[in-house]
C-alpha cells in the first residue's frame, strides 16, 4: 500500500525538510528506502535533536530554519561520503550563517513545473485505469493539492519567482447535444482532465497574477495531437482540435503546449509520437497562430503498460530537426521509472561505471549526433528532486550529462511540486551543489559556477517564455504578493516540511 510522504513522516516522528527518500508524483511505484537513505534519515534526527537542545529552542522549529536544512545536507555529506553538497558545520548553528553564504533571492527563479487540483475531488482520478494499473487504489488528499496550498508553498515557502502551471492529461469538451458552446467546469464533466484542465490552469494564472498585480504565473495548454478523435473514420478530428487550439492561445493565454505521449485522454487506444504525421499537422496549426514551444513529457511512464514506451525521448531527435523555429522541452529530462533506484531489480537502469540512466541516455545520444541542434532543453523536475535524494552521485550524474551535453543554456529549472510539496529545500540543494573534482576528471563534467546556475535557475526558462528579467525584479518589491509573503514570514510564517508524495506504508 502507498502512505503520502507526509503522514507516513508524521507517524514517524520525523520532521526533516529535506526528504528522507524518493518519493512518487504518482508516476512511478515508490522504491522502498534504502539503507543509506535510512541511515540520513536517522542522522537527520539524532543531529537536530542535540542542535535544537543546546540552542534552547524545540525541534520543529529548529527544522523549519535553514539551520535545520543545513544539517539535511551535512548528513547527506556524512552518510555518502560526498562533498557534493557545499555546507559548512557552523550552518547547523548559526541562521546568519546560510544568510551570508546564500542570501534570498539572488537568484531568479522560475519553476517550469508546477501542478495544484484547486481542492477538486481525485479520487476519481485515481480510480482511473492508468492508476489501477499501477496496482493501488489511492484516497482523496484534495486539500494538500489546492490552490491555496499551492500559492503558499510555492510563493510563501520558497524563492520561487514565477511558475508555469502543469495539467495533466485530458481534453475538453467543446459542445453539447445542441451545439452550445460549453464554459469552464462544463467541459470537463468526467475523470479525464478534470485535476487541472487548461481552463482551471488559465483561471489560476488570472488569479494569481491579479492578486499579485504582475506577471508572476504562466500556464500550459493541454491539448494534445490524440485528444479529438474521430473513431469512425479513426483520425484525426481537426476541425475540433483547431477550435480547442484556438480557445487555449486566443482564451485560456497559454504559454505552450504540455504533451503527454503515452496518454490517451480520447480513449482510442492509441497514443502518439512527437515526430508523427499528425503531431506536425499540429505544430503546422501551432505556428500559424504564433506558439512555438511545445513541453513534452518524457520518461516516468509506469501508468500505461500498453502505451509506456511512447515515453521514450527517441521521437524528439526528427521532430526537433524538422522543426528548427520551435522550442522543445523535454520534462523529467527523459529519465525511466526505475533506474534512479540504486537497488532496482531489473538489468540495465542505471550503469554506475559509466552514469547512464535508460532512456535518459537515449536523450543526450540525440545532441552526440546532432551537435548542432540548438532547440532542445531539459527539464529538472523530478530529477534532479530523486537523484538528489537517492544519493548525490547520481545527482551529479545526471545534471552533469545535462550540461555537457545540451549546455547550461539548455537546462531549465522545475520541480514537480506540489508533489513535493514546497520546492524550496530543491532551490536549496541546487544553490549548494558541486561537481566533485574526480568526477569531472573522469567523465568530463563541468564546475558549476554562479552565472550557470542562474541561467538553470531561470535566465534559460525566461528566455523560452519571453520574460523581461531586469524588468521583473524592478518591479518585484512592490508586488502584492511580495508584500503578502514579507507580512507572512515577520509573523512567523514556517513551511510546513510535508512532502506530498507517495512512499510505501511499510517504510
Amino acid at each position: 500500500m502507498w502512505i503520502r510522504k507526509a503522514l507516513r513522516d508524521f507517524k514517524k516522528g520525523v520532521d526533516s525538510p529535506m526528504p528522507t527518500q524518493a518519493v512518487s508524483n504518482e508516476e512511478f511505484i515508490p522504491r522502498p528506502q534504502s539503507e543509506p537513505q535510512q541511515r540520513v534519515e536517522q542522522l537527520i534526527g539524532e543531529m537536530s535533536e542535540m542542535r535544537a537542545k543546546k540552542l534552547g529552542i524545540d525541534r520543529r522549529s529548529f527544522m523549519a530554519s535553514t539551520m535545520g536544512l543545513a544539517t539535511c545536507f551535512l548528513a547527506q555529506n556524512k552518510v555518502f561520503s560526498s562533498q557534493i553538497w557545499d555546507v559548512d558545520e557552523i550552518e547547523t548553528w548559526e541562521q546568519a550563517a546560510t544568510e551570508e553564504k546564500f542570501p534570498k533571492s539572488e537568484y531568479f527563479i522560475i519553476d517550469l513545473q508546477s501542478h495544484f487540483t484547486n481542492g477538486l475531488p481525485i479520487g476519481g482520478f485515481r480510480n482511473a485505469e492508468f492508476v489501477k494499473n499501477m496496482g493501488f487504489q489511492l484516497k482523496n488528499d484534495a486539500e494538500a493539492y489546492g490552490f491555496r496550498n499551492f500559492v503558499k508553498e510555492m510563493f510563501l515557502d520558497s524563492e520561487t519567482m514565477i511558475v508555469v502551471i502543469s495539467g495533466v492529461p485530458g481534453r475538453e469538451l467543446l459542445r453539447d447535444a445542441n451545439n452550445k458552446v460549453l464554459v469552464d467546469m462544463e467541459r470537463t464533466p468526467g475523470v479525464s482532465g478534470k485535476i487541472l484542465p487548461s481552463w482551471l490552469m488559465s483561471k489560476a494564472r488570472k488569479e494569481i497574477n491579479e492578486m499579485a498585480g504582475s506577471q508572476r504565473a504562466l500556464n500550459h495548454g493541454n491539448l494534445a495531437p490524440n485528444h479529438y478523435w474521430n473513431k469512425t473514420t479513426d483520425s484525426m478530428d481537426k476541425a475540433s482540435l483547431i477550435e480547442q487550439m484556438e480557445r487555449e492561445i486566443n482564451v485560456y493565454g497559454i504559454s505552450s503546449w504540455k504533451w503527454y505521449c503515452h496518454t490517451d485522454p480520447a480513449q482510442t487506444g492509441n497514443g502518439f509520437q512527437v515526430d508523427d504525421d499528425n503531431s506536425q499537422f499540429f505544430i503546422e496549426e501551432s505556428r500559424k497562430r504564433g506558439i512555438k514551444l511545445i513541453s513534452v513529457h518524457k520518461g516516468y511512464a509506469y501508468q500505461s503498460r500498453t502505451l509506456g514506451h511512447l515515453a521514450n525521448p527517441k521521437d524528439m531527435e526528427k521532430a526537433a530537426l524538422r522543426n528548427p523555429d520551435f522550442n522543445f522541452v523535454v520534462y523529467h529530462s527523459a529519465i525511466k521509472h526505475g533506474s534512479s533506484e540504486p537497488n532496482w531489480k531489473e538489468s540495465n537502469q542505471y550503469d554506475p561505471t559509466t552514469g547512464d540512466f535508460l532512456w535518459h541516455n537515449v536523450l543526450m545520444d540525440i545532441k552526440k549526433r546532432n551537435p548542432k541542434m540548438n532547440n532542445v532543453y531539459c527539464e529538472l523536475g523530478s530529477f534532479f528532486n530523486t537523484l538528489s535524494v537517492i544519493d548525490p552521485v547520481m545527482a551529479a550524474h545526471g545534471l552533469g550529462k545535462n550540461i555537457k551535453y545540451y549546455g547550461v543554456d539548455h537546462v531549465v529549472w522545475g520541480t514537480d511540486c506540489l508533489w513535493w510539496g514546497s520546492p524550496q529545500w530543491a532551490i536549496d540543494a541546487f544553490k549548494r551543489f558541486q561537481m566533485p573534482d574526480e568526477m569531472c576528471e573522469k567523465f568530463g563534467y563541468k564546475k558549476l559556477t554562479k552565472k550557470d546556475k542562474e541561467k538553470i535557475f531561470g535566465l534559460n526558462a525566461a528566455r523560452l517564455y519571453n520574460v523581461d528579467v531586469k524588468a521583473k525584479r524592478k518591479a518585484l518589491p512592490a508586488d502584492v504578493l511580495t508584500r503578502i509573503k514579507t507580512a507572512y514570514l515577520e509573523g512567523g510564517g514556517q513551511r510546513s516540511n510535508a512532502v506530498y508524495g507517495w512512499v510505501r506504508a511499510d517504510d
